[in-house]
């Protein structure tokens, strides 16, 4: 049996129909499985009479779909008991484990079940596994309505499928199941072995936190609690309580690859928060990703970007202290170099705010762009050689500092820009933290510049 066999969370029946399975040597989460959609809990939204799934198996016309949601949402369960109801095969291939000679028997089958008027409903479990030219081979069995395929992925289908492929699929977003859910399932196993968990009330809950959302690792520790030592058939004795009941389980690792979407949401939602300047949030979120196994030196770099793209010229010791984390965590190493990441998060938003450094820059490199390879004013020029000052380099330079004012006002833009009063702004500071100072400065400088064109 491959891993795609094993009973999930939500199987139907062995034969899609079928009795739930009674014998308690079965793990508890095949016991539990649902016999038609309506047992399936925490996906009411693509299930309901109005949603999705809901409205295709009430026209009794199932078109090809791609399931995408975290482990132990229900993904294997809903494409069986889809295959139930609709009167289709239900046949299963994981792509971790199935080549080209899998799919050839598999539409092969299909296409003579097709000549005597029987469907086939093919769930292809971790579908994104496919490579390119293994996804092309579906299109023209998906096309011709071979198979109904039924696709299952955690990763994000925009990035690990073909357009082509996604061009003939309905994409179905499957939530992690939420607390409701997740307890809606404890009362089904307590209603199955006849007994309540030996749990406190915070014993509970903190089951159900630990579960993350996956319906199958909750039914998995629920196993582990009624097989807990010193617990009697009978279920009487001591209640655990959240000690207890980490002694008993192994708490699960938070959801985290450093190499999926799930990666670059987390850095999102940091980076997001810290431009929000809410503390607590970037703090979560740092927490999140360093639980998941992320890089240290990854989170360092990007908070430097921050200080410089969001903060910029608003605090300018930003950068400084953004720098200083990552030369700390890069000398302490963890878990206590992670410490000074943390203050460089709170620091950083907590910061003021301004991308005009950002925005000018971007404005000024189009700029760049378009003017070419424009000589700078000659007068700016140096000019180390003779021949050099005749052809007039570094004539007119004004020296500021010598100047009445400390500013020259001079114009050191290339020869065939438009003028101080007709080019574009780059840099507008904003009135907030340092650069609100900045702005002060810039405004007496353009006051000075515009009285030096007058005289």
């Amino acid at each position: 049996m491959t891993p795609s066999d094993e009973p999930s969370l939500f199987d139907a029946a062995a034969k899609a129909g079928g009795p739930a399975v009674s014998d308690p040597t079965r793990p508890l989460a095949d016991r539990l499985r649902p016999q038609v959609l309506g047992d399936v809990v925490g996906q009411d939204h693509v299930l309901g009479a109005d949603a999705p799934l809901g409205r295709m198996v009430e026209q009794g016309r199932l078109s090809s779909i791609i399931l995408w949601g975290p482990p132990g949402c229900g993904k294997t369960t809903i494409a069986r008991l889809l295959a139930a109801r609709t009167g289709l095969v239900f046949e299963q291939l994981s792509a971790t484990f199935s080549g080209v000679a899998d799919l050839r028997k598999v539409f092969g089958a299909a296409s003579k079940r097709r000549q005597i008027g029987q469907g086939t409903l093919l769930f292809v479990d971790e579908i994104h596994r496919f490579n390119r030219a293994q996804q092309d081979s579906f299109l023209p069995y998906v096309e011709d309505g071979t198979v109904v395929l039924v696709g299952a992925t955690t990763e994000n289908p925009s990035f690990e499928l073909n357009g082509a492929l996604l061009s003939r699929c309905q994409v179905l977003v499957l939530s992690r199941l939420s607390e409701e859910a997740l307890n809606e399932l404890l009362v089904r196993a307590e209603r199955l072995v006849g007994r309540e968990l030996p749990l406190t009330g915070p014993a509970r809950s903190v089951l159900i936190a630990m579960a993350d959302g996956d319906g199958r690792y909750l039914l998995g520790m629920v196993e582990q609690v009624l097989t807990a030592p010193g617990r009697s058939d009978s279920g009487t004795g001591v209640l655990l309580d959240a000690q207890d009941l980490a002694d008993v389980v192994a708490s699960r690792a938070p959801l985290y690859d450093k190499t999926s979407e799930e990666h670059y949401n987390l850095i999102s939602a940091l980076h997001k928060s810290m431009r929000g300047s809410d503390p607590d949030a970037a703090l979560y979120w740092l927490s999140r990703m360093l639980l998941g196994g992320e890089d240290p030196l990854f989170i360092a770099r990007r908070i430097v970007r921050f200080a410089s793209e969001d903060v910029g010229m608003a605090d300018p010791g930003a950068l400084r202290i953004a720098l200083a984390a990552w030369d700390a965590y890069e000398r302490l190493g963890s878990p206590e170099g992670e410490l000074a990441i943390a203050q460089a998060v709170v620091y950083l938003a907590t910061a003021p705010k301004s991308i005009s450094v950002y925005r000018g820059f971007n404005r000024a490199w189009k700029q760049a762009k378009r003017t070419g390879s424009l000589m700078p004013p000659a007068h700016i020029l140096n000019a180390p050689t003779g021949l050099m000052k005749q052809l007039g380099y570094g004539e007119g330079y004004q020296y500021d500092p010598d100047t009445p004012d400390g500013f020259s006002g001079a114009d050191y833009f290339p020869d065939g820009f438009p003028g101080p009063q007709d080019r574009e702004v780059f840099y507008e500071p904003t009135d907030r933290g340092y650069e609100k100072r900045i702005l002060e400065r810039l405004n007496y400088w353009n006051d000075l510049r515009s009285k030096k064109r007058v005289e």
